[in-house]
């Protein structure tokens, strides 16, 4: 096994764990390293999707009493308990009927450093505005067992943006999404995080399941090679492990931060990174 292909895996595991959560988009940050490190192939495109179990294992442990609270209050048959599921259901449907429709054209047409440099900066700048348009509005849901089901329902159908642009970012867009509804920052990055169980889960179990006809050929560097089964393992299991520590991490401190602070500083990096991608590439530093 190459030791520069694993400390590859690790690096793409430690990127998607720290902005899986964050607003600024863990899958326009693993096509822009993927382009960076060299890696190209159908094994990459699986990697990305199957290491984001890291990412779910981590933010459910977080959530744990959380959740084991919901549940028991669903099977007895608690309003609030029942309303708390509904509305992740409300507003998970969205986005994955639309995956399911054109995620395929999107990706062909869309995955590309480019692109997503350019949603970064649009996203950057939607999210300077939400910013300084939330200090003159008082949010109307503090809590979040006051989401209603048409709550919901409209942070489901801003969660779609992040399928329709790589780099829009599927956090960024219900948090700041959340926020232009009513929600607080805090209510809205909360559930920001339910939202992410299942639709991260249900991407994990189809990429999983693409991978049965996955070819082990890819190019690295430029140059063609072949992975064995066991060489596929051991870099699933470098990329899961890192995904899951770096997550664990980035959720416990971004707990903290929303409390005190907002998310200007995430909006300006957003532009910052984009703007210098389109540098890099228009002055012919890199290749994307």
């Amino acid at each position: 096994m190459d030791f520069i292909l694993m400390l590859k895996a690790v690096i793409l595991g430690i990127v998607e764990g720290l902005t899986e959560f964050l607003p600024i988009s863990s899958t326009g940050h693993l096509i822009v390293a993927q382009s960076f490190l060299g890696l190209k192939g159908e094994f990459w495109d699986s990697f990305e999707v199957a290491i984001q179990f890291g990412a779910i294992i981590a933010v459910m442990w977080e959530f744990r009493e959380r959740i084991g609270h919901v549940v028991r209050g669903a099977f007895h048959r608690d309003p609030k308990a029942i309303q708390f599921v509904m509305n992740i259901v409300i507003a998970t449907v969205p986005v994955l009927v639309l995956a399911a429709v054109l995620g395929k054209h999107i990706k062909a047409v869309l995955f590309n450093p480019i692109a997503v440099a350019l949603a970064f900066i649009v996203g950057g700048l939607i999210i300077y505005w939400a910013e300084r348009r939330q200090i003159n509005h008082q949010a109307r849901v503090v809590q979040l067992e006051d989401l209603s089901g048409l709550d919901a329902l409209k942070v489901g159908l801003a969660q779609t943006l992040a399928v329709l642009f790589p780099g829009t970012s599927r956090s960024g867009a219900t948090i700041i999404g959340g926020m232009f509804f009513g929600l607080s920052r805090q209510v809205a990055t909360h559930f920001s995080f339910f939202l992410a169980m299942p639709v991260l889960f249900i991407a994990c179990l189809k990429g999983l399941w693409d991978m049965r006809h996955m070819s082990n050929a890819f190019t690295h560097n430029g140059i063609a090679m072949n992975l064995t089964g066991m060489d596929m393992t051991v870099l699933f299991l470098l990329g899961f492990l890192f995904a899951l520590i770096s997550a664990f991490i980035c959720v416990r401190w971004l707990l903290k931060f929303v409390s005190n602070h907002n998310f200007i500083g995430f909006a300006w990096y957003r532009i910052i990174f984009g703007v210098l991608i389109l540098a890099t590439y228009g002055m012919g530093w890199m290749n994307w």
